[in-house]
């Protein structure tokens, strides 16, 4: 049972041993089934890993927030011990049981992953399973089973399906299916890691990926995507799409894994929500300073680029710092920080986000909501600014995040900044893209992705200045 987006849930158990008939008894009677409480409160998340009986093992982060293993005796529920403890710096993305008593551990190292095999009784190290820089996207196995599969994909591997015999003296990876992208050579891009320094300090790791070899002299269109927050981590992934940018267009791109993602478990996750919302705002800010003082771009030919919450980041951006950027693409974004809560199942977003309904969370959100923070920026003194080119991406049927956010944040954005068609000094267009049939995202066909993906890269294309390479 959980509550809003938060990571926490409470956990309620049946023995069916202990029922006469099994569930067979309850067949069409209206009584529930006798459920026992085992966490009956909202202040940790747990997941069930195995049991043997009434003793059972869950991944928590109880007082450990980027995770450890516990066990406890349904017999003695208040004695809990520590199988694997929170690691000091890596988050325990998962554990499954696989091949009778060991376990399959996925961290994640500075947005890398790492595999370990470990026994399910001591929760000792028996196995790493070495894997390349990116995200495990997917793992196959049971507890009866001692072959699993794991996926895999990066930046610069369109997707893997990893075999590994759990039943040798070292386990291996062992290419099972691989995805070919016709066309495409990895041998011609190069990925790193970066880390940059935001306003306070922090260290904000980035991932930069580039044709190899290009001269850092500010010539390149750049795309630089976030997210930030909802404790979801942006690891590695193919994207088709920002292989062709790179490839044809001569970008760069890059992915800033800011504050109030899950990179490095709870504590960087509640560093980017709530009254600390501004600090996902500065880290992305930080990014973009970074890729233009190291010579990647110019302001004039950077796009930042976000969705739903990342469409929050990118208009919250474009609005505190218009100069920085030449074109800003917002999808599916949360606009109206003082009302998104009153819409769908945008109550359930004030765990990270509060609630304008208490004084002090209002003082917060009307801070930084794009919609009531558009501003003229030509009226300071000594600054011939306007804002970049903007596309505002949105669906008619997103039940989400509804329409409404990003077309009252266009509609108040031309009235701002375009009462005037022949004389006003915003001449970078700002536009909204509004997909017909079609809700957040999720589901969509193909189709529609790729000729969302061709408008808004041609946008970006032509108001960065970028010219087709065969």
């Amino acid at each position: 049972m959980t509550e809003g987006c938060d990571p926490v849930n409470r956990l309620f158990y049946c023995d069916l041993t202990a029922l006469p008939q099994g569930l067979e008894g309850f067949r069409g009677r209206e009584e529930m089934l006798p459920f026992q409480k085992l966490i009956d409160n909202f202040e940790a998340q747990y997941d069930l890993v195995a049991n043997d009986g009434t003793l059972f093992t869950f991944r928590t982060n109880k007082n450990a927030p980027r995770y450890k293993l516990v066990r406890v005796d349904l017999m003695q529920p208040e004695a809990w011990s520590d199988i694997i403890g929170e690691s000091e710096k890596d988050v325990l993305e998962s554990a499954c049981c696989v091949n009778g008593n060991q376990l399959l551990l996925s961290y994640l190292s500075d947005v890398k992953y790492v595999l370990q095999i470990r026994d399910l009784q001591s929760g000792n190290l028996l196995h790493d399973l070495p894997i390349d820089i990116g995200s495990v996207s997917g793992i196959s196995g049971k507890r009866e089973d001692k072959e699993i599969f794991i996926g895999f994909t990066s930046f610069l591997t369109p997707g893997i399906i990893y075999r590994c015999n759990l039943d040798v003296e070292k386990p291996e990876l062992v290419v099972f299916r691989e995805t070919v992208v016709p066309g495409f050579d990895r041998t011609e891009f190069e990925a790193k890691q970066v880390f940059i320094t935001s306003k306070d300090g922090t260290q904000i790791p980035m991932f930069i990926v580039s044709k190899k070899d290009i001269a850092l002299d500010g010539s390149h269109p750049a795309l630089l995507y976030g997210y930030g927050g909802f404790n979801i981590s942006i690891t590695p992934n193919f994207s088709v799409g920002r292989i062709v940018i790179s490839r044809h267009l001569g970008a760069v791109f890059a992915i800033a894994n800011i504050r109030g993602g899950g990179e490095y478990g709870e504590e960087w996750h509640k560093a980017g929500s709530l009254a600390k919302k501004q600090n996902c705002f500065d880290d992305f800010i930080s990014a973009a300073e970074f890729l233009v003082s190291e010579g990647y771009t110019q302001p004039k030919k950077l796009c930042i680029e976000g969705g739903s919450n990342g469409g929050l980041l990118v208009a919250a951006c474009t609005n505190q710092r218009p100069d920085l950027f030449g074109c800003s693409l917002a999808h599916v974004g949360v606009m109206d920080m003082l009302r998104f809560h009153k819409f769908t199942i945008g109550h359930a977003w004030t765990t990270d986000y509060g609630s304008s309904d208490k004084e002090e969370e209002f003082h917060w959100l009307i801070k930084y909501s794009p919609l009531h923070n558009v501003k003229i920026p030509w009226d300071k003194p000594g600054q011939n600014l306007q804002y970049p080119a903007i596309m505002l991406l949105t669906a008619d049927h997103d039940d989400r995040v509804v329409p409404l956010h990003s077309l009252k944040l266009l509609a108040t954005m031309q009235y701002v900044l375009c009462k005037s068609v022949e004389s006003s000094p915003q001449t970078n267009p700002i536009i909204g893209r509004i997909d017909t049939k079609s809700g957040h995202g999720a589901g969509r066909p193909t189709q529609k992705l790729i000729d969302e993906a061709a408008d808004r890269y041609a946008f970006m294309a032509k108001v960065v200045g970028a010219s087709w390479i065969d």
